[in-house]
């Protein structure tokens, strides 16, 4: 039996994925661990949660998960694990997956000053899979990947061209792995090659960017250089005008400590203020999305006045549906109004009634095709991964539909299936 590991590392958590080798893969367990060093930090495995404060870093989490994995009924042997696909945000000047060695991991260290709060958690879980099960192959899989396609003139910043070059400093996008799943899984949807579809995907989430896709290659995406650019997320500001952080403190280049991270990294205040200290959190008090939603659209009992939350939820809620328009419209023209379909995916993206519903309802002037209330109602509720929320045999006639999806992305799956597929990894070996 060949099994797949699939590791997605955040600051302070990490979720596990174990498949066995097939076509399409098998999915065997699940497993996450959430909060680690701290007294809350919670460890799942299977169907079962339980509390795990004595796990401080991510090299205890991934040890904790392989001893639950070995008392496991049935067992699965570490060394029956061939290939452990990690999940890194930020890639560099890296266009596809890449099994890591000493230099590709010394190269992924030094993207760090770019990403330092994403690449070091995923590190710091490398560095535990080779010292942990030293028999299996460790691989890359880059989040930014995706984004290589992307004309020179969109990638471009407007600043010298000499230091930029030297120092990597031009667009390259993340979310690709979730990007890759949502085409192939939409493809499969409506019965169309990836290669000739035009999408405008929205992945939505406490981090949250969108993406225009063109005849199935990354045309444009609004996160940057960093996942900082681009839309607000839970604690992340999004675009604001550059000079913004120097008015709103005077030690924007001091170096701190990111409190919210496992991982033992140096960031700059305005890297704090900007990825922790910001978004949605900033506006209405909360990361809970849904939260936001409830109190934002709550109706006022007559005669009384609306309460400070709802003026705050509702500034939150309005602001993201105005950033997530501004992207839309600009990708729908970049794609010349040839667009196959809208995609929501991410936990907002595909748990948010009403923020699907007036997004929809805002773009039907460029030719979408109007929200079933039943269908968009239900999505949460019906098992599958890509579901048409639209009104059904509307725009039939048209050349291009313009529909709404949702789709349920999946990051590990999609490395795991990659790696499977893989024949550089495995050869003339038949899938098992």
């Amino acid at each position: 039996m060949s099994l797949i590991l699939s590791l997605n590392a955040g600051s302070s958590s990490l979720k596990i994925s174990l498949y066995r080798r097939a076509d399409p893969v098998e999915l065997i367990l699940t497993s996450s661990i959430t909060n680690i060093s701290t007294p809350s930090a919670k460890f799942s495995f299977d169907a079962t949660t339980e509390p795990a404060p004595g796990i401080t870093n991510h090299a205890d989490a991934f040890a904790h998960f392989l001893s639950r994995l070995a008392s496991h009924s049935p067992p699965y042997p570490p060394a029956e694990i061939r290939y452990i696909c990690h999940r890194v945000v930020h890639g560099g000047a890296f266009t596809t997956r890449t099994p890591i060695d000493a230099s590709a991991y010394d190269r992924i260290a030094a993207l760090s000053d770019l990403a330092p709060l994403h690449n070091g958690a995923a590190l710091s879980v490398i560095k535990a899979c080779i010292h942990r099960l030293p028999t299996a192959h460790s691989v890359a899989y880059f989040d930014s990947a995706f984004h290589a396609s992307i004309p020179r003139h969109i990638s471009t910043y407007a600043i010298d061209q000499d230091v930029a070059a030297q120092r990597g400093l031009k667009k390259y996008g993340f979310h690709g792995l979730s990007f890759s799943f949502i085409l192939r899984a939409t493809s499969t949807h409506l019965s169309l090659p990836a290669s000739s579809l035009n999408l405008i995907v929205l992945h939505l989430g406490s981090g949250a960017s969108a993406c225009a896709i063109s005849s199935g290659s990354s045309l444009d995406t609004s996160m940057g250089l960093t996942p900082l650019s681009g839309l607000p997320g839970a604690t992340r500001s999004g675009t604001v005008d550059p000079s913004l952080i120097f008015h709103y403190t005077n030690t924007a280049g001091r170096m701190t400590h990111d409190p919210a991270s496992a991982v033992a990294l140096r960031v700059t205040r305005a890297e704090e203020i900007l990825n922790r200290g910001a978004g949605w959190n900033a506006l209405a008090g909360t990361t809970d999305f849904g939260r936001i939603v409830t109190v934002a659209t709550r109706k006022r009992e007559e005669g009384k006045e609306e309460t400070e939350e709802g003026r705050r939820c509702k500034l939150a809620f309005d602001l993201f549906v105005d950033r997530v328009l501004d992207f839309v419209g600009a990708y729908h023209l970049k794609l010349g109004g040839e667009v196959d379909a809208l995609v929501f995916a991410g936990g907002i993206g595909e748990r948010s009634v009403e923020l699907r519903r007036v997004v929809a309802q805002k773009i039907e002037c460029l030719g979408y095709v109007r929200v079933d209330e039943r269908r968009n109602g239900e999505v949460d509720g019906r098992k599958g991964v890509v579901f048409d929320i639209g009104v059904e045999g509307e725009h039939m006639n048209a050349r291009r539909a313009k529909k709404i999806l949702v789709c349920r992305t999946d990051e590990q799956v999609e490395m795991a299936r990659s790696c499977a597929l893989d024949d550089e990894f495995w050869g003339s070996e038949s899938h098992q």
